[in-house]
């Protein structure tokens, strides 16, 4: 046998260049934290190390040419449902060009079953199990070689493939293995981990990811967060510091990654005390929370913030009590909708709450109900997801026992379980797509105050919604925003013909509260007749025209509160005198982004 069948995965050699770090993201304006701190925190050792950011949208061609031209001794991907594919067959492909430059991965979506997964995937040397920073330091230290460096077998959190590639044979009761699987690597205390942010250039017009915390108290079965019980928060005298360099800096936008960020008070009155107190007036912040755990104090303090500072993402999954308590999910449903409405009764935070369909115990009319409790919180988003099955999760374990068929490939979406058919997944998922174009974007939300009139169940409204799209061939096309407001008209007016003048002023409200559309809608008034003295009032009041718009209207809808539950038409009165309605395009809310309106004048005659 050649002496380098007899070799581990080969060092560095000097005629190839250094051990590259790449991410493969979902989109541009995403950002990997999980390469940027494996980056810091070997550098902190010593070791400099490359770093390269793909998105899944460009062609495979594209980043295999990229990658080569980069020529790394070592190649580490980071791996997670949304590109595994990808990096599968970017390391193939890769391998087969340089087959002599070790791959490793690490992530989430190859941390479990990892001997299976080198099984599977040929071309990969090993991946890093959990946790990675400590890890790959150590990873780059074997392959650097010199004094002192570790070999594969002593370093821990690792699965490797042996490449001395010796056949398996039996030696009385032990055998040789291909695969190794090392001892987990030990938590890493956050204090320990280097700020990652030193340089913003690469991260313009993109979001930045921070976590001042890993590890998770709870236990719900369906994710993988719930496997770290290794709670961890990093110092506040250090996060105030990273949280200036932001601040300083004016990014836009800070995305917290911490699974529960206030399951310790005192560190999340901590952040929230020193963001509202070195408030730039430009940087968001977002934060996974438990609404239920909120108290007394952290309300007081939220409501105090300037708007649109902080958002608060909230997961919800479920509103059926069997379901919560299947999922080992800790969740006080009455608190957290008590919390919600204080939380939106201040006006000042944007919230996002998550639903979950195809969980156990959860039903078609379970899950309706579970949808028509949440949605009428009236929140700035409600997400409607559904299972993904992820190995490594107790979901994963109890598939068999729920019945659960799921995608064999990621995202591992359910497809269906004992309780919920594929015929009534699809249902979901038709409203689903209803919520995401006329509600979660913001862009009719009058109209669907309105419309909801009519209706006994929200769930039912985007059903009939989607089922009306369908009937008109109108579900597989692109449509411009006008083009959709044309699509809820015709349907409101189908199913709602007594209010069809209102839907129309409805309508025109919402397209107008965003934006000076330059096409008029159909249905929209001839206002040939109002522009001389509508541009005379204007002119007058100190307004360019190009900054603002005013239209005329009969009912007053400018007093339909999107964010609150109408109990009827009655609420939204009549005038025969029309009125004009001023959108100020330079004078927008802080929070909604919506134009200010006002009144304008009364028309006469």
């Amino acid at each position: 046998m050649k002496k380098e069948m007899n070799e581990h995965p080969k060092k560095i050699k000097s005629n190839t260049g250094g051990i590259l770090l790449a991410a493969i993201n979902a989109k541009y304006i995403h950002s990997n934290l999980a390469v940027y701190s494996l980056r810091a925190y070997a550098g902190k050792q010593g070791i400099e190390t490359e770093l390269a950011e793909y998105t899944i949208n460009q062609p495979l061609e594209a980043v295999l040419s990229d990658v080569y031209e980069k020529n790394p001794s070592v190649l580490c991907l980071s791996c997670y449902i949304w590109n595994i594919e990808y990096v599968k067959e970017l390391v193939t492909e890769f391998h087969k060009l340089r087959p002599e430059a070790p791959i490793w991965l690490g992530g989430p979506e190859v941390s479990f079953r990892t001997e299976e997964f080198l099984q599977e995937n040929p071309a990969v040397t090993g991946i890093m199990m959990g946790e990675g920073e400590r890890t790959f330091t150590q990873l780059c230290r074997y392959y650097r070689g010199g004094t002192g460096a570790p070999e594969l077998q002593d370093i821990p959190g690792i699965t490797w493939r042996d490449k001395r590639k010796i056949p398996e044979i039996t030696c009385g009761d032990e055998k040789k293995k291909e695969f190794h699987v090392n001892p987990a690597a030990e938590p890493i205390a956050m204090d320990e981990l280097p700020f990652c942010y030193g340089n913003l250039t690469d991260f313009e017009n993109r979001i930045i990811y921070y976590e001042s915390s890993r590890g998770c108290p709870f236990s719900c079965s369906y994710c993988l967060s719930s496997v770290d019980k290794h709670l961890r928060m990093r110092s506040l005298t250090l996060v105030y510091e990273e949280l200036q360099f932001f601040l300083d800096h004016k990014v836009p936008q800070v995305k917290f990654v911490d699974r529960t960020f206030n399951c310790s008070h005192q560190h999340a009155l901590g952040i929230w005390n020193y963001i509202r107190e070195h408030d730039n007036g430009v940087t968001n912040f977002h934060f996974e929370v438990s609404a239920d755990l909120l108290n007394e104090e952290e309300l007081c303090l939220l409501e105090s913030l300037r708007p649109g500072l902080v958002q608060l993402e909230i997961g919800v999954q479920s509103t059926n009590d069997d379901t919560i308590h299947e999922i080992h999910r800790t969740m006080n449903l009455s608190r957290l909708k008590a919390v919600v409405q204080r939380v939106k009764s201040a006006g000042n935070i944007h919230q996002h709450l998550d639903l979950i369909a195809g969980l156990p115990l959860e039903d078609y009319e379970s899950f309706r109900r579970s949808f028509d409790d949440i949605y009428r919180l009236k929140i700035q988003q409600l997400q409607l997801g559904f299972l993904k099955v992820l190995k490594g999760s107790y979901m994963y374990e109890m598939a068999g026992n729920y019945q659960l068929l799921y995608r064999d490939k990621p995202p591992y979406e359910v497809l269906q379980s004992r309780w919920l058919s594929y015929g009534e997944i699809q249902k979901i998922k038709m409203v689903e797509e209803m919520l995401e174009i006329h509600y979660n974007s913001g862009q009719f939300l009058r109209t669907l105050a309105v419309l909801e009139l009519k209706f006994d169940s929200p769930f039912a409204m985007y059903l009939q919604l989607a089922d009306f799209y369908r009937e008109q061939g109108l579900d597989k096309m692109s449509h411009t925003r006008l083009a959709r407001a044309e699509i809820l008209y015709n349907f409101a007016v189908k199913v709602d013909s007594d209010h069809e003048t209102l839907y129309g002023e409805t309508l025109l409200f919402d397209l107008y509260i965003r934006e000076n559309i330059k096409a008029r809608p159909r249905w929209a008034p001839d206002l040939s007749g109002l522009h001389k003295q509508t541009s005379r009032m204007l002119r007058d009041m100190g307004y360019e025209k190009k900054y603002c718009h005013v239209e005329p209207f009969h009912y007053s809808v400018f007093r339909i509160n999107p964010w609150e539950i109408h109990t009827g038409y009655d609420e939204i009165s009549y005038m025969e005198e029309p009125y004009l309605l001023l959108f100020d395009y330079e004078k927008r809310s802080p929070f909604s982004r919506e134009a200010e309106c006002s009144i304008l004048a009364t028309v006469h005659g």
